[in-house]
């Protein structure tokens, strides 16, 4: 392979939340970095009327980044959340589950960012602060002894000691570096919506279990909620198909008319679910983040917190190689990167496979269980803290920006 070429010090393959973001971590703590960033579509704000979970933790890393403020102009905090358990045919949905409060005075264990919003702001921090290669298509990627180098559509080679892949599930990148992934389907389909409803969701997220999966609604600004709901994979095409009218009228039965009134106000997509882990979050001089490296199950909302906190593993050991004189996309720093990462996903992928499990079904003795299991919790007033501390990404130990600290 031809070694002439356009070189960095680090190239990010896409421009989603995690690949704009670890931009903008790296430019803004080594003066002086040169990174590219590569993307199959232009880079613009999304057409997206959804809205995403941005737990604490990783609310913090805004923070440090400078770029919370504008977020939180159009975020709605999440303040509370209720969870009920409910079988096929139950009128009732008794509450057995309650989380309130904030995991500090005053600070709120979520808020609720609109994806364009969030996109919008990533895009104008780093603007003419990085190189932008997009649209491009890479059709292969070689790690040779002091770099490793993308051969793009076009003949261009772009060559970095370090290559990130925040290129999503379906990673390109990550097949060409040879990299496989283990996990299973679920046979389920996330459905996700957003609908305007009568009565104030007061900022409190409601989260339904019922048998062919989790139903959520999260709180938006104004009398909206974003809407997250698993449904068996056979089942998923009946709703994909109704009209907004007859959709309202379903959402409205699941929710127990729990916020009056629903109307629809965009069109409902659908997406398989599965578990996918890759077995490697490292190789030659590349690095997965987000779900390149980790698909889990929505049901607890983790997944772009989850990718959010490789990045900001990965831009500390990353900047503090740069800062010592190492070869920051050599194997030392890169295997420390995963040692920090691989722990924590293979928990919370654990834990989001087994509620999953746990709660989608109708078995009447396992119900009977797990109602008594939150019970036990919502009375046990450590245990809850405990988990909204974790769910919100501040538990401790983790890097630095999760504290709201520059690196």
């Amino acid at each position: 392979m031809s070694k002439s070429g356009e070189n960095y010090d680090v190239l990010i393959v896409g421009g989603g939340p995690a690949g704009l973001t670890l931009a903008l971590a790296l430019v803004q703590s080594a003066r002086g970095i040169k990174v590219g960033l590569v993307d199959r579509r232009p880079l613009s704000v999304p057409r997206d009327a959804r809205a995403s979970a941005i737990a604490a933790g990783v609310r913090r890393v805004f923070e440090a980044l400078g770029v919370w403020d504008r977020m939180a102009a159009a975020a709605q905090p999440i303040t509370a959340m209720r969870i009920t358990d409910s079988g096929e045919g139950d009128i009732s949905r008794p509450l057995f589950l309650a989380f309130d409060g904030d995991v500090t005075p005053g600070e709120a264990f979520a808020h609720m960012v609109p994806n364009s919003v969030s996109a919008q702001v990533l895009l104008d921090a780093v603007a003419d602060r990085i190189s932008v290669i997009a649209p491009a298509t890479i059709t292969g990627f070689a790690a040779e002894a002091n770099a490793a180098r993308l051969v793009l559509e076009d003949g261009r080679i772009l060559a970095a000691p370090l290559v990130v892949a925040a290129d999503g599930g379906q990673s390109a990148l990550r097949g060409m570096a040879g990299i496989g992934v283990t996990g299973h389907d679920y046979g389920q389909t996330g459905l996700v919506t957003t609908i305007g409803h009568a009565l104030p969701h007061e900022g409190v997220a409601y989260e339904h279990f019922r048998p062919s999966g989790p139903f959520a609604s999260l709180p938006l600004p104004g009398n909206r909620s974003s809407l997250v709901w698993t449904e068996r994979s056979e089942n998923a095409p009946r709703y994909l198909a109704m009209d907004d009218s007859t959709l309202a009228t379903e959402i409205e039965a699941v929710m127990g008319s729990t916020l009056g009134a629903v109307t629809v106000e965009e069109r409902l997509m659908g997406f398989p679910l599965r578990l996918q882990i890759a077995r490697d979050f490292v190789g030659t001089r590349l690095a997965l983040v987000g779900d390149a490296a980790h698909v889990i199950h929505p049901i607890a909302g983790q997944g772009l917190n989850m990718g959010l906190k490789d990045v900001a593993a990965l831009a500390e050991v990353v900047i503090e190689a740069i800062r010592l004189g190492l070869d920051h996309g050599g194997s030392e720093v890169l295997e420390r990167y995963q040692a920090w990462r691989r722990l924590d996903t293979a928990a919370m992928a654990a834990m989001t496979d087994g509620l999953n499990r746990l709660f989608s079904n109708d078995v009447a003795p396992v119900r009977a269980l797990r109602d008594f299991g939150l019970g036990l919790v919502d009375r046990a007033g450590p245990v809850k803290s405990a988990l909204i501390r974790t769910a919100s990404g501040i538990s401790g130990g983790g890097p630095r920006l999760l504290s709201g600290l520059p690196i």
